[in-house]
């Protein structure tokens, strides 16, 4: 028996966007309504409704039967992805309905990630917005290349053709600019309609002599799905390992007897969906990223077992052989396999509310596993009004750009041109676990191809026998004119009395070599701290006692250093100095010169101070003189 998704060729997901207010719910709730695709019960709820709350004028308001959350129906406007399932014209469909308000563009990105067509919606008397030009870009990077530019609200400006042209005009120049970036649509067509009325949404209006193209209807009713999952290699991402013992105890009654009663030892599936392509019994295929050769031995689905699968069948895979296979591993043909890298070109759109900086690492979650992701550099920022490439050092909250990013491991991964699936990705911010952003790998930076580890005879273990103590990390953080420094060096002296290698790096030092490129903005800040921990790292690796004395205001970036050092040789010193106290000390006048505007970005007055939430200690310096605190430290080093 063949495992083959039946009828899914015939299934075509669409979504609706574009800019706020232009008539998206209730387009497609019009559209619902024509085909007969509304229940008898929903109907007479839609009436009630629409009575209630709605805003047709006595009519139906066909926007409620999408946007169903309460603040949808309060506010007039979507929120969140709807999703509806109907049939018509022969076919059946998977309709999203995005919100095109720009404080939601996640959602809308999310809604187009998994679409094979698009209906962008702008109202006739507003024309093409920074919005619509906006969605219109996610469409086409995500991989949309089929796009009705549906100008609605038609019947405001009683079918007036020269409205239409004028609309077609702009859409023309979004097409333009978007060929000017490097991307052609093969479908791009403009449609006159009125979601309110219905006209031209199911059958062509008689109020548009002048229109001779297809419905909305008909449009759809043509658009084949994306063929790129049955022409793509095969890919099975790993999403499960089963295990179990043979002789079936424990096992669920639908497992086969063969799978039971087979030989002895522990049974082995690797479970996860056919996303491209196709796989049969005895193909002989690598696990990525190891390489490592195998051949199918048997396909299940569910409790059958089948010769052979297609994509988007899910599948468990038991393969001849024992193998160290793990979820994020992708199994592919031996021939036809995805790229493995660990420094990725990419395009990304920033969801976040907090700005990405180049240099902030993040989890990346992929078809092909995770890893610890920097950005390493931003190429540039897409400016959505013409779709120009700009130079830009940070990202705002919907902003979308290419990038450079560095992975803590090589994960397997095809250009997302070519596998919307493993090409695709999300970074997640490590403390907090929210989803910053959604990207698509372009391909790898094979800069880093012919640079490898050079093995050492004398490693960190050696460095620090011949030193007599253990390499370590003090890390002081805290405001200006806290204490750090004055802290910072009456330990050093200390351990240096007591033999101890030692070497300080302090900030202001630091701002007259290593960093003298360097500003003060937070972009600059984060890549000092960069830096400064890449030094303490080698320095450690030396043997070395590092203390380093730096405001050091983001615990991202604290977070980053602490990382890269052994967890053992890391000590977070928070030197917890109330903010008056500090400003009274301000030897420098910097708190003054601050306050009077004369210096941007200055940490506790016009830049935000993250405080460490569990240092390992905390000292404050207006209480404790500096000979007490480095007493405390010095316990603290000893006791570890």
């Amino acid at each position: 028996m063949d495992l083959n998704i039946q009828g899914e060729k015939s299934v075509l997901k669409f979504l609706t966007c574009g800019s706020v207010d232009d008539g998206k719910s209730t387009l497609i709730g019009h559209l619902l309504y024509l085909t007969g695709n509304i229940p008898v019960d929903q109907l007479k709820t839609l009436e009630m409704e629409s009575s209630r709350i709605g805003t047709a004028g006595g009519g139906l308001d066909f926007s409620l039967l999408m946007d169903g959350l309460m603040a949808e129906r309060e506010q007039g406007i979507t929120i969140d992805v709807a999703y509806r399932y109907f049939a018509a014209a022969g076919r059946k469909f998977i309709v999203a309905d995005t919100p095109g308000h720009e404080q939601y563009t996640r959602n809308m990105a999310t809604g187009a990630s998994q679409c094979d067509a698009a209906l962008i919606l702008v109202d006739v008397q507003q024309g093409i917005l920074p919005q619509t030009r906006r969605h219109a870009l996610i469409c086409a990077l995500m991989g949309i290349e089929r796009i009705l530019f549906v100008i609605n609200k038609m019947d405001r400006v009683d079918w007036d053709e020269v409205c239409f042209r004028r609309v077609e005009s702009q859409k023309a120049l979004l097409l333009a600019d978007l060929e000017s970036f490097g991307i052609r649509l093969q479908d791009a067509a403009a449609i006159p309609v009125s979601a309110l009325t219905g006209d031209n949404i199911a059958l062509l209006s008689s109020k548009t002599p002048w229109f001779s193209g297809d419905t909305l209807l008909e449009w759809l009713a043509k658009v084949s799905p994306g063929s790129w999952r049955t022409a793509a290699p095969l890919r099975i991402p790993v999403q499960h390992v089963i295990k179990g013992q043979r002789g079936g105890e424990g096992w669920q009654h639908l497992v086969p007897d063969s799978l039971k009663s087979a030989s002895g030892g522990t049974f082995r599936a690797y479970a996860g969906t056919v996303v491209s392509g196709g796989v049969a019994c005895g193909d002989e295929l690598v696990a990525l990223p190891s390489g490592v050769s195998i051949k199918v031995a048997s396909i299940l689905a569910g409790d059958r077992e089948v010769n052979a699968a297609a994509a988007g069948s899910a599948v468990a895979l038991t393969l001849a052989g024992e193998h160290d296979i793990v979820r994020g591993d992708i199994l592919a043909p031996a021939r036809d396999r995805p790229e493995v890298a660990d420094q990725l070109k990419v395009r990304i759109i920033w969801m976040d509310e907090t700005p990405l900086f180049a240099g902030r690492h993040y989890d990346l979650y992929s078809a092909g596993g995770t890893a610890r992701a920097e950005i390493t550099r931003l190429r540039n920022r897409i400016e959505p009004e013409s779709y120009r490439r700009l130079a830009a050092h940070t990202l705002e909250k919907n902003d979308i750009a290419e990038a450079e990013i560095s992975l803590s491991r090589p994960i397997p991964f095809d250009p997302y041109g070519e596998n919307r699936e493993t090409g695709a990705f999300i970074l997640v911010d490590r403390l907090t676990n929210a989803t910053l952003c959604c990207g698509m790998i372009l391909h790898s930076l094979r800069k880093g191809e012919n640079v490898h580890w050079q093995a050492e005879t004398v490693d960190r273990s050696k460095r620090s026998a011949l030193k007599g103590h253990q390499p370590q990390v003090i890390w002081f953080t805290g405001l200006s004119g806290s204490g750090k420094s004055t802290i910072a060096n009456a330990l050093e002296s200390r351990l240096s009395s007591m033999g101890r290698h030692t070497m300080i790096l302090d900030g202001d030092n630091i701002r007259h070599g290593l960093s003298r490129d360097l500003g003060f903005t937070e972009a600059d800040r984060i890549e000092n701290i960069r830096r400064i921990g890449e030094v303490a790292k080698l320095m450690t690796d030396a043997g070395l006692i590092v203390i380093t004395a730096f405001i050091s205001p983001f615990r991202a970036e604290r977070s980053l250093v602490r990382a890269m050092i052994p967890e053992s040789e890391f000590i977070e010193v928070f030197v917890d100095t109330p903010l008056q106290v500090c400003e009274e000390r301000d030897v420098k006048g910097l708190y003054k010169k601050a306050r009077n505007g004369e210096i941007p970005n200055f940490t506790g007055v016009n830049s935000p101070y993250e405080a460490p939430q569990s240092p390992e200690l905390v000292v404050d310096a207006s209480k404790l003189s500096v000979e007490d605190s480095v007493e405390k430290i010095l316990k603290f080093m000893d006791a570890g």
